[in-house]
């Protein structure tokens, strides 16, 4: 083969591979724009009337998750299946996204945290590698962090709201996620400094639950733990 011959055959490989990503970008986009509204949907639960919405909000969210399956299932035929870390990049950001929001709908609903294995089939993927198209342990953790950072938001925006029981249960979750992650390894980089901010929510947590406890604020939280989540 002649050395033009080997360049316009790279040049073919280039071209296929540029194309595969541009198909993964279309889908991504629309993944990005399906998450925009649904953060947006449930930034509304921090407002005044947002608390009493909840579970409407959260029923919303189930259903933009329905768009969500349909756009995996579109952006798993874009790429070869034994290639997922090849293009991993494309879609890591939006997926850690959607871990977030996944995780914080099950939380705002029951009050637990989402197992990596019921996100995954929230969004339509696998948790197992082995099958294909799957949610990453770090992705997972990724979005695990950003619900942190959002639950310290909504523990201030409670009190506002007068809701003085929500920030005790948000603390105590807090500081079990928090536990949890002290027993990691965490060889990531990028991970390791989104985890380093977890000490900041937890330390502005419990700045809200000193307040509400040097208010004598606490006592009536305590009292009314029985009432709505």
């Amino acid at each position: 083969m002649s050395v033009s011959a080997m360049f316009v055959a790279l040049q073919g490989a280039l071209t296929a591979d540029q194309d595969i990503r541009e198909e993964i970008r279309k889908v991504v986009q629309a993944l990005e724009q399906t998450a925009r509204e649904m953060l947006t949907l449930l930034q509304g639960v921090h407002q005044g009337a947002g608390f009493q919405d909840i579970p409407k909000k959260c029923q919303k969210a189930r259903e933009h998750f329905g768009t969500v399956r349909t756009q995996m299932e579109s952006l798993k035929t874009k790429f070869p299946a034994d290639q997922y870390y090849r293009f991993h990049e494309h879609w890591r950001f939006v997926l850690q996204r959607l871990v977030f929001l996944a995780a914080f709908v099950v939380y705002l609903e029951t009050e637990t945290l989402v197992t990596r294995e019921a996100v995954a089939e929230i969004l339509g993927i696998e948790a197992d590698r082995e099958r294909g198209f799957h949610l990453d342990i770090e992705d997972y953790l990724s979005g695990v962090l950003t619900l942190a950072s959002e639950l310290a938001r909504l523990a201030v925006n409670s009190v506002t709201a007068g809701d003085y029981s929500r920030p005790l249960r948000i603390s105590t979750f807090i500081n079990e996620l928090d536990s949890g992650f002290r027993l990691l390894n965490l060889k990531n980089d990028s991970l390791r400094k989104r985890y380093d901010g977890l000490k900041y929510d937890v330390k502005k947590i419990e700045e809200v639950v000193y307040d509400l406890s040097i208010r004598g604020l606490n006592k009536e939280a305590t009292g009314g733990a029985g009432g709505e989540k």
